[in-house]
């Protein structure tokens, strides 16, 4: 009679797996274990506020924050990623040639004419005109 599970490495493979998910679950249970046997459990109402850099918090959490840091955020990411992209064109583009040099200068070009665009909207103020009145 054939067995329904065929005996090759492909099994094998699946239990490696497995017992690294259990080895790794059970590491997770014995460690979240003792640290709750051994940790110290004397809360006080000092020890339950808000940390925020050192100051004491005042007001609500939930207030409203200007959306303009989230988009000065963004476009910092933004410029960092695409500055990102220039350093392995830097290492090789002498031995790329003059097309990898034309390349280079037409995606500085877009970057700068973006950060044109960004500068004009005012996004990289941090109060804008129109909110200072």
């Amino acid at each position: 009679m054939p067995s329904a599970l065929p005996s090759s490495g492909f099994l094998t493979a699946y239990a490696a797996v497995l017992a690294f998910l259990v080895v790794a679950i059970a590491f997770l249970a014995v460690n979240l274990l003792v640290w709750k046997v051994i940790r110290p459990s004397r809360f006080s109402e000092e020890k339950l506020t808000t940390y925020e850099c050192g100051e004491n918090p005042v007001g609500s959490a939930w207030i409203q924050f200007n959306i303009r840091f989230y988009v000065f955020a963004l476009i910092f990411i933004i410029f960092d990623v695409e500055a990102v992209f220039l350093l392995p064109w830097a290492v090789v583009f002498r031995q790329l040639g003059l097309l990898a040099f034309a390349e280079g200068l037409v995606f500085i070009a877009i970057l700068v004419v973006a950060l044109a665009y960004v500068w004009s909207k005012g996004d990289l103020e941090w109060v804008r005109a129109e909110d200072r009145s």
